[in-house]
């Protein structure tokens, strides 16, 4: 078999040390909870070969990259149609899970919020994430109230996950090396099912007030709520970083109200 070569258009860098993988696979902590594991981008499969082994998993893979789909093809023709060419984005994955499962993956830099962002459409079913990110994405998500990390990615993770960051890795463990640190991380779903509020109003609140970072609340949500029908709620004289994930949650509370 020949070897695939990254792309960079696909913003491929191929994980090269086995015993990163190892780390990586080994962040899957609550299999408990679920029995079938879909692999992001698995390239020339150095992850899929740690997965394949775990006789507790029933392994799905997905590549956009047609290269790399026919050279798994062939490494593992096992698989059968739990090898999927497509784009991990446009997917229904309610139509391949039935059932809860996890998600794993050497994540493209290039779409790393999409790839949150598709997970958190599907937090009902997805019992648990394990993914390597740009550091930088990877410590935003797991940033707490009060930093300039803390931004719109941060509070929805966590409104839904409990987020850890496990490790770092550097740049000489990839073919070729990205110009930054990488850092994984990992999501499990914590015991909301639905968020005491409005939920769209809240997505829609926790935006509105990052998108304008450095104004009030007041100034940044006038678009959400007109000012008119604000009132002396202290969270109106703060900043979107200074409000923790449950104060969020009482501010949509809060401007529901203000709506009526």
């Amino acid at each position: 078999m020949s070897l695939v070569r990254a792309k960079k258009h696909l913003g491929q860098h191929f994980l090269t040390d086995k015993k990163i993988a190892a780390k990586i696979v080994n962040g899957l902590v609550h299999t408990d909870q679920y029995k079938q594991v879909l692999e992001v981008g698995p390239g020339m499969g150095i992850l899929s070969d740690i997965l394949l082994e775990r006789e507790d998993l029933e392994t799905f893979l997905i590549d956009i990259d047609v290269e790399s789909y026919h050279f798994l093809q062939e490494k593992y023709p096992q698989l059968g149609n739990r090898l999927i060419n497509g784009d991990f984005l446009a997917l229904d994955l309610s139509a391949i899970f039935k059932e809860k499962y996890a998600i794993i993956g050497n994540f493209p830099y290039n779409i790393s919020s999409q790839i949150l962002f598709k997970v958190l459409e599907n937090r009902n079913q997805v019992v648990e994430m394990v993914g390597m990110f740009q550091k930088e994405v990877a410590e935003r998500c797991a940033s707490k109230s009060g930093t300039k990390e803390y931004g719109i990615l941060s509070v929805l993770i966590q409104a839904y996950y409990n987020i850890e960051y496990l490790f770092t890795v550097k740049p000489g463990t990839f073919n070729p090396p990205p110009k930054v640190n990488s850092g994984v991380i990992r999501l499990s779903r914590n015991e909301v099912e639905t968020l005491p509020c409005d939920e769209k109003l809240f997505w829609r609140t926790v935006k509105a007030g990052f998108n304008q970072r450095r104004k009030t609340l007041r100034n940044a949500l006038s678009g959400v709520v007109s000012k008119e029908k604000m009132d002396d709620h202290i969270f109106f004289d703060k900043r979107a970083e200074q409000l923790s994930v449950a104060q969020f949650i009482e501010l949509t509370q809060h401007l529901s109200q203000l709506s009526q």
